[in-house]
């Protein structure tokens, strides 16, 4: 199954919709890409909704931190939303929890930009 990815903008904050699986190959330089178009676009603040992401693999989480950090250095800032249990936990084995910003909804995670 192809990933999908559509963005909308919340009071100037880009939300990624992410529907699919973030595995190795064209999924996650998929996902690449579409991040680093919106960077190059201008976009500071992302928020990556991960509701509909039904499988994560190690590339895929490879690629998670290589785009935090891509937008990190371009002076953007990249927050997780709506993470499902099996991805959570995924970050917690791995460590990557204390790494992202994490929220319970895109609309929690558009908040924090607030503050």
């Amino acid at each position: 199954m192809a990933l999908r990815m559509t963005d909308h903008d919340v009071n100037g904050i880009t939300v990624l919709e992410i529907d699919g699986r973030i595995v190795l190959g064209e999924e996650s330089n998929g996902f690449r890409e579409r991040v680093k178009e919106l960077l190059a676009a201008g976009k500071r603040k992302i928020v990556l909704n991960l509701a509909n992401v039904t499988y994560i693999d190690s590339a895929g989480l490879g690629t998670l931190v290589a785009t935090f950090h891509s937008a990190r250095s371009q002076g953007a800032t990249l927050k997780l939303a709506n993470l499902g249990s099996k991805f959570k936990e995924v970050l917690q084995v791995t460590k990557l929890m204390t790494v992202f910003d994490v929220y319970d909804s895109d609309s929690a995670a558009v908040a924090s930009f607030a503050k």
